[in-house]
């Protein structure tokens, strides 16, 4: 699934009047002529790793009466709890539903606890010590990577800003073609993003089980381009004296 659409294209910066593209006349001896400009775009491409993981952990009790059945399930998530609390797992990083029902003379508890993890090596070592420890009483679905709202918007002002300075590098390049020097931008616009890839929380994703831990974060990578336009002054030939100086 797709990250959510950007805003539309918009005008980050009009450094200029209301006359837009015709700078103010420059005085004697400073910079060119009036009015001369370069008119560059330039792209950028990034990608952005997914910055959590949801992991869910299933476990049951069937017993011939009540109280066992609930105090079993009950100790397997208390050493749960435990063991992530002690890894540094925060307590509101963790959720349990719990579910208690009866099938004839029999008593079922059934039990998810949901594990949000920032850090993916403590994910894996909590992961794997529960399963050393518990054993076949507790199923560990593969972990669901994904990116929070924060990351998403952190990768959308990166790829701009990127956008922006492979932008003004290339008017430099072409200044410098022509012996002359890049003066200020006097406008700088927007003109294309795209999103592609990423995971959200929302988002369950169909994952083949068979994947390795890198792979997933592979398929839960995002990517962001953005175009942009910007028109800058160009400054007069520089002064051979000052670049030595």
């Amino acid at each position: 699934m797709a990250l959510s659409a950007p805003p539309p294209a918009r005008v980050f910066a009009e450094l200029t009047p209301a006359r837009a593209l015709t700078p103010a006349p420059v005085p004697a001896g400073r910079g060119g002529p009036p009015g001369r400009e370069v008119h560059v775009s330039g792209s950028a491409e990034l990608s952005a790793s997914p910055d959590r993981a949801r992991v869910s952990l299933r476990l049951s009790s069937r017993k011939d009466a009540a109280g066992a059945a609930r105090s079993s399930v009950a100790r397997r998530l208390e050493y749960i709890a435990q063991s992530a609390r002690q890894r540094g797992v925060p307590e509101e990083n963790m959720t349990v539903t719990e579910d208690f029902s009866r099938v004839e003379n029999i008593y079922q508890m059934e039990a998810e606890v949901c594990i949000i993890f920032s850090d993916f090596g403590k994910m894996q070592n909590v992961c794997n010590l529960l399963i050393e420890k518990l054993g076949t009483s507790v199923t560990i679905s593969p972990p669901h990577f994904y990116h929070t709202p924060e990351a998403v918007d952190s990768l959308r002002r990166q790829v701009c800003v990127a956008a922006v300075g492979n932008t003004r590098r290339k008017a430099q390049e072409v200044c410098r073609l022509f012996g002359q020097s890049l003066g200020k931008p006097l406008l700088i616009r927007e003109e294309e993003t795209k999103e592609w890839g990423g995971h959200v929380d929302s988002h369950l994703s169909n994952v083949p089980d068979s994947l390795t831990l890198q792979e997933r974060i592979q398929n839960a990578t995002a990517y962001a381009s953005c175009r942009v336009f910007a028109v800058f002054e160009i400054k007069g030939k520089e002064n051979r004296r000052n670049k030595i100086l």
